[in-house]
């Protein structure tokens, strides 16, 4: 059994016991969240698809923890206009635990 699910602005397929790196939700770490934002689950043959959304479908997860990611380089140049700039992201993720998916 999976789920697709969106959260962050992007969409992940999870399955029970799964551990996935989310955009940042604000919730403690060991505490249940409930991702209500279900576009499809499949159980064995049985596939539900929503429009856009599963009605009474839930995931539920736990926020296992809070981090940030690998540091990205960007570098902007210009050619013959002598312009250069160097910078630098780290994106932060929460680190969460699939648990349940209910249909």
């Amino acid at each position: 059994m999976y789920a697709v699910i969106k959260t962050g602005g992007k969409q992940y397929k999870v399955a029970i016991g799964e551990k996935l790196k989310v955009e940042q939700i604000a919730a403690d770490i060991d505490t249940q969240i409930v991702l209500e934002e279900v576009l499809m689950v499949v159980d064995g043959e049985a596939v539900s698809v929503g429009t856009p959304l599963v009605s009474g479908a839930k995931v539920q997860a736990t926020v296992v923890s809070h981090g940030r990611g690998e540091k990205v380089r960007i570098f902007k140049m210009r050619r013959r206009k002598h312009y250069q700039k160097r910078q630098g992201h780290r994106q932060n993720f929460t680190e969460i635990r699939i648990d349940a998916i209910v249909k």
